[in-house]
């Protein structure tokens, strides 16, 4: 059976000890200060509430992500990746490169209207940056509309 859920449209209820965004991922660190320092310094987000060492909360502009300690029993998920809107995907990428992390290549203009690169945090996530460009129906390059 298909259960349905009704998310929230109307404003939220506020709490200063969560982000306000409805998605908040969560990726888990070796070492949560180094993270904040790393992404602060590379990706330009800001902390926005650290808990001890082993939990933080940052702005990555209008979102949030949550970092957590790893727990030795679980280990880092390979796997896990974010993608971030930022407003000029060049000027992101020139950004991580100064700061001397190599990406897994240069940004790329894809048909369905982003321009994105991709690059390994220094825990192993995957992070896409992506800029839209264009407005494009996605029949026009072979997704679907629902």
């Amino acid at each position: 059976m298909l259960l349905s859920y009704r998310y929230v449209v109307e404003p939220m209820l506020m709490n200063r000890s969560m982000p306000p965004s409805p998605v908040i991922p969560e990726l888990a660190y070796p070492d949560v200060i180094a993270a904040v320092s790393w992404l602060s310094q590379v990706f330009g987000f800001t902390l926005r509430l650290r808990i001890a060492t082993h939990r933080a909360q940052m702005n990555a502009s209008t979102g949030a992500i949550v970092l957590t300690e790893i727990d030795p029993a679980h280990g880092v998920c390979v796997a896990s990746s974010v993608m971030v809107r930022v407003e000029n995907v060049d000027d992101h990428y020139a950004q991580v490169c100064l700061a001397g992390v190599e990406p897994a290549g240069e940004p790329v203009t894809y048909p369905y209207g982003e321009r994105q690169y991709s690059v390994r945090d220094l825990a192993g996530h995957r992070w896409t940056f992506s800029q839209t460009i264009a407005d494009v129906d996605p029949e026009t390059w072979g997704g679907a509309s629902s």
